[in-house]
């Protein structure tokens, strides 16, 4: 039966008001950061920015797993098949585990190593290297909190995620003005009590999350799932998920290599960047919600067989998309000159710094509607009817064999300024846009993923 229109727009709100706050919160936690060190030195900010920028990578992971994680989940879901959402929450757990390893054993032992890929500057690199050492701890928590949290949206039960959320951000923050500013008795630790108070609100996250477990019925964090055997949904879960998983590795590394060409340029645009990254953030705070409640509702609407009802959906999700790109920008817009302000009168930001800000948001101000666009299509209505493919394909040409190619060129062999280096970098959401679209009115991104015998004979 297909979906009316109210039906739809009230479904999708109901899932994307806590969605916004687990966003507003995570944007909250980043620029918490950024604006408590801001009254340490310009230094402190740039150095957690690039390292942070192995963070943005490893969200990618995350998001790309977890998006996997929702392709199966919702539809299966929309067949009420709870044992299969557990199988496929094992098999992208184990998943996870692989890459936490790998970053938390490089961010312990190579830490150095990875801040020189970002910076020559010595001084960044010792408070950044000490950062990821200290972070290093948190990435095991944060794997099992990512797929356990995903698995709990795309079941459409986000208000404990976004419980979970709030507790996390006011742990961090408290615990961030206790090791920056050495409050009641604690040493002043900077750069190193951000990843203090980060890796210790992921632990207790991650409790949460145990706890959350203890009391549901059906939907438990059971690390024993990672050794459930199923090849049916094994298969399946590659299929779908590698290819996502890939297209969120291969933007957050690209989005990662950006940082890496402005930080080779110029400090100062380092620093203007990581305030410029946090105005964003807010700034796409609605696009992203749009793209995961509506990826979610649609990806249970097509596990109900009607899939009349989800192209009727994709139509209204793409009409609340465009909106949320337009009142994202205008965040920016609005917000631009209170930023400024502190940042010239309360931050550590050079006159240049703050230049390179100026431009930084103004640019930002349209880019957020090339990223609400490409990210509702490609992270949302396309892997909610299973097509992850067509995503990966397009991002690693639109960023690979032209964004980076293009700044690589511009910064270091033309050597044209930062604020052009910065804007052709800027141009890669919208390069794609047409072959977006024309995927999306082809409706080839449209199916049913589930099957009724994933459990027959396929246990080993």
């Amino acid at each position: 039966m297909t979906k009316t229109k109210d039906a739809f727009y009230s479904q999708i709100w109901k899932l994307v008001l806590p969605i916004l706050i687990q966003n507003l919160l995570s944007s909250m936690v980043s620029s918490a950061d950024v604006i408590m060190l801001s009254a340490v030195d310009q230094d402190s900010i740039s150095a957690v920015s690039l390292a942070s920028q192995y963070a943005t990578v490893l969200f990618s992971v995350f998001y790309g797993l977890g998006t996997g994680i929702t392709m199966l989940c919702a539809q299966y879901y929309g067949k009420k098949d709870m044992k299969a959402i557990n199988v496929v929450q094992g098999i992208a757990m184990r998943f996870s585990m692989v890459f936490c390893t790998a970053f938390a054993l490089c961010a312990a032992v190579f830490p150095k190593q990875m801040m020189w890929i970002f910076t020559k500057n010595e001084r960044l690199i010792e408070l950044g290297a000490g950062y990821l050492r200290v972070i290093s701890i948190s990435y095991f928590c944060w794997g099992i909190i990512e797929v356990y949290l995903a698995v709990l949206r795309s079941i459409e039960r986000v208000a404990i995620c976004s419980v979970l959320n709030i507790m996390t951000f006011v742990l961090n923050v408290c615990l961030n003005a206790v090791f920056i500013y050495g409050l009641f008795g604690a040493p002043k630790l900077g750069v190193l009590g951000v990843a203090i108070a980060t890796s210790a609100s992921r632990v207790i996250e991650l409790i949460g999350c145990l706890i959350v477990s203890a009391r549901s019925k059906d939907v438990k964090l059971k690390l024993s799932y990672m050794f459930i055997r199923n090849k049916v949904l094994f298969k399946d879960f590659v299929r779908l998920s590698l290819p996502a998983l890939g297209n969120d590795i291969v933007w957050g590394v690209a989005f990662s290599l950006y940082a890496a060409i402005i930080g080779n340029i110029s400090d100062d645009a380092v620093a203007a960047n990581a305030v410029a990254v946090v105005v964003r953030n807010f700034g796409t705070i609605f696009c992203y919600g749009i793209a995961s409640a509506g990826g979610v509702l649609i990806g249970k609407i097509i596990g109900e067989n009607d899939l009349e009802g989800a192209r009727s959906g994709a139509k209204k999700m793409m009409k609340l998309t465009v909106i949320s790109g337009i009142i994202g920008g205008v965040i920016v817009l609005l917000a631009s000159p209170g930023v400024l302000w502190y940042s010239e009168n309360f931050s550590g930001l050079t006159p240049t710094a703050l230049s390179y800000l100026k431009w930084m948001l103004i640019i930002n101000s349209y880019y957020i509607s090339g990223t609400a666009v490409n990210t509702s299509l490609i992270a949302g209505i396309f892997r909610a009817g299973g097509d992850s493919k067509f995503g990966f394909i397009c991002d690693t040409i639109d960023m690979w064999c032209y964004a980076i190619p293009l700044g690589l060129l511009a910064a270091f062999v033309f050597k044209w300024p930062v604020m052009v280096v910065y804007f052709l970098l800027c141009t890669d959401e919208f390069v794609k846009w047409p072959w977006v679209i024309k995927h999306y009115k082809s409706g080839k991104w449209l199916n049913n993923i589930t099957r009724d015998d994933w459990g027959q004979g396929n246990e080993v």
